[in-house]
């Protein structure tokens, strides 16, 4: 089973930075969305993590193997 976590990291400059783990593919988006928004909704930066990168290669490649994408699930 992965455990879901969300990371809220307010630096001393007061930059929020958060981090998600355990969450496949580009679902970490949906999940932060609100929380962005509560935050003021100004995103300087996105950078994605190892899985969400991940997802999306296996996704491209059932594509380009002619199998239709499913939804992984967790």
């Amino acid at each position: 089973m992965n455990i879901e976590q969300i990371d809220v990291i307010i630096e001393a400059d007061g930059q929020v930075r958060i981090e998600v783990r355990g969450v496949a593919g580009e679902a970490c988006l949906e999940l932060t969305r609100q929380l962005e928004h509560s935050l003021g909704g100004q995103v300087v930066v996105r950078q994605m993590t190892p899985e969400a990168l991940q997802a999306r290669q296996e996704a491209s490649q059932q594509l380009s193997n002619g199998q239709a994408a499913s939804p992984s699930s967790s």
